[in-house]
C-alpha cells in the first residue's frame, strides 16, 4: 500500500512476446547467437577438431584417472574398499557402465551444457546408492527451494517432470559455464573459417572469375552461367573451355585474406586452447612447442586444467555417496601419479629418490610398474645407505668363540 506523500508504483509494462527473429529466441532452442552470425551448438561446436580434440582431451583424462576412496588414519590415510561407495567411484557406476565411462560422458556434458553433467542416483533398499544412470542435460532444471534455499533438480520434460533432491543427483559442471557458451564467438569464427576454407578448395583452391561477353538478353546470360558452373566448376574446375564468340574469361586473382586465412585459422586454435584452459601442443599446435616446453605444459594440464575438474568430482561423489557423519572420516582421492611422469627415464628417477628417502618400498615401486611383490620388499630402508653382514659359511665360528680359543 503507497505511502501518504509518495505516488503509487506504476503498473508493470507488460513484455512484448519472443518472436522467432530475437535473439533471445535462439537460447531457447539451444543456440547461441555469435558476431559471425553462426549458431554454436553442442553440435556444432564439437564439429570444430580442436573443440572436439579439446573435450574429448580432458573428459577422458578425468575418466581414466582412477578415483579411491579413503578413510582417516591418524596422520595418513587408507584404501577402504569395503565402503559401498568404493566400487561406484572406482569400477562401475552400473552394470552396463563403467566408472570411468560415466565420468567421460558427465564431463563431457558439462564442458558442451552451461548447467552441467547429471547423474540419477539409484538407492537401494537400505537407502545406499546401488547404481548411477546419467540423465540428458537438456532433461534436467536447476531450481532454488524458497524455504530451504537448498537446489533441487526437475527431470523430464514438459507434464513429466519429476522432483530430485540435491543429495540424489551426481552433478558436475564449471561454475562459469560451458566453454563452448563462453567462447562462441570465437568457436563462432572457427565455423565460419571452416566454410571459407570448404568454399575455397571446392574451387580447386581458384577463387572465381568474370565472364564477359555481348550478350544482352538475361535469359541468355543466366543460361550462360549455369552452363559454366555445371561444366568447370567445383570437381571440372581445370579443363579446357569453349567460349562463345564475343565471350572472354578474366580470372580473379587471391585476396590477400584467401592467402592468410591459415593463420587465422591457427590462432583460432589458440583462442579455443584459451577458453577449455588446454595447453595449445595438446591440440597439436606445434608452432612453438619444444621438448621443454611440452613438459612444462603437461603440468600446467594436469594443475590448472585437471584440478578444478577432479575437485568438483570429488565433492559430488562425497555429497552423494557419503552420509555428512561419514564425510568426517572419509573423502575421495583421484590418483594423479602416472600423470606426473614424462618418460620412462624420469619415472625411473622419481621411483629411485621415492625408495633413497624412504617414502615408498621396493614393493610399493613394483606395484607402480605393474609387477608382483618381492619378498622382503615392504621394508622402508635406503638401498644406498643400507649395509649388510657378509654371509658365513656353515664352519665359521662367531668371534667370541675363535677368541676364547686363542
Amino acid at each position: 500500500m503507497p505511502g501518504l506523500f509518495r505516488k503509487a508504483d506504476p503498473e508493470p509494462t507488460p513484455r512484448a512476446p519472443v518472436t522467432l527473429t530475437d535473439p533471445l529466441a535462439a537460447l531457447f532452442f539451444g543456440a547461441q547467437p555469435t558476431y559471425s552470425n553462426i549458431s554454436v551448438t553442442p553440435k556444432t561446436a564439437m564439429q570444430v577438431p580442436a573443440v572436439a580434440l579439446a573435450v574429448q582431451t580432458i573428459a577422458n583424462a578425468v575418466g581414466g584417472l582412477p578415483v579411491k576412496l579413503y578413510v582417516r588414519k591418524g596422520k595418513g590415510k587408507e584404501a577402504d574398499p569395503a565402503h559401498p561407495a568404493f566400487t561406484l567411484a572406482h569400477d562401475e557406476a552400473n552394470p552396463w557402465t563403467s566408472a570411468a565411462e560415466l565420468r567421460a560422458q558427465l564431463t563431457r556434458d558439462a564442458l558442451l551444457h552451461n548447467n552441467g553433467g547429471f547423474a540419477l542416483a539409484v538407492r537401494g533398499g537400505s537407502g545406499n546408492v546401488v547404481e548411477f544412470h546419467r540423465l540428458d542435460p537438456l532433461t534436467v532444471e536447476i531450481k532454488i527451494d524458497e524455504a530451504t534455499s537448498e537446489p533441487f533438480y526437475l527431470v523430464g520434460k514438459g507434464q513429466k517432470r519429476k522432483r530430485h533432491e540435491y543429495w540424489d543427483i551426481l552433478h558436475v559442471r564449471q561454475v562459469d559455464g560451458a566453454p563452448i557458451n563462453l567462447a562462441r564467438n570465437a568457436i563462432g569464427l572457427a565455423i565460419d573459417l571452416e566454410l571459407h576454407a570448404a568454399g575455397l578448395f571446392a574451387n580447386s583452391a581458384r577463387p572465381s572469375g568474370i565472364l564477359k561477353t555481348n550478350q544482352k538478353n538475361d535469359t541468355a546470360l543466366a543460361n550462360m552461367k549455369a552452363v559454366w558452373d555445371r561444366t568447370f566448376g567445383g570437381r571440372n574446375s581445370g579443363g579446357t573451355a569453349f567460349l562463345p564468340e564475343g565471350t572472354e574469361y578474366q580470372a580473379l586473382t587471391m585476396t590477400s585474406i584467401d592467402a592468410q586465412f591459415l593463420e587465422t585459422r591457427r590462432h583460432q586454435v589458440e583462442e579455443i586452447a584459451r577458453a577449455f584452459n588446454v595447453p595449445p601442443t595438446m591440440l597439436y599446435d606445434l608452432e612453438r612447442g619444444t621438448w621443454s616446453n611440452t613438459a612444462q605444459m603437461d603440468q600446467h594440464f594436469l594443475n590448472y586444467s585437471l584440478k578444478p575438474w577432479l575437485e568438483a568430482w570429488q565433492w559430488a561423489y562425497a555429497r552423494v555417496l557419503l552420509k555428512p557423519e561419514e564425510r568426517r572420516t572419509h573423502f575421495f582421492e583421484f590418483i594423479t601419479a602416472d600423470l606426473m611422469t614424462v618418460n620412462p627415464a624420469e619415472r625411473t628417477e622419481i621411483y629411485g629418490k621415492m625408495v633413497a628417502m624412504r617414502a615408498m618400498t621396493p614393493n610399493e615401486v613394483r606395484a607402480g610398474l605393474n609387477m608382483p611383490a618381492l619378498p622382503g620388499g615392504d621394508e622402508l630402508a635406503n638401498p644406498y645407505t643400507t649395509t649388510s653382514a657378509p654371509p658365513q659359511a656353515d664352519n665359521d665360528n662367531p668371534p667370541d668363540t675363535e677368541k676364547d680359543a686363542a
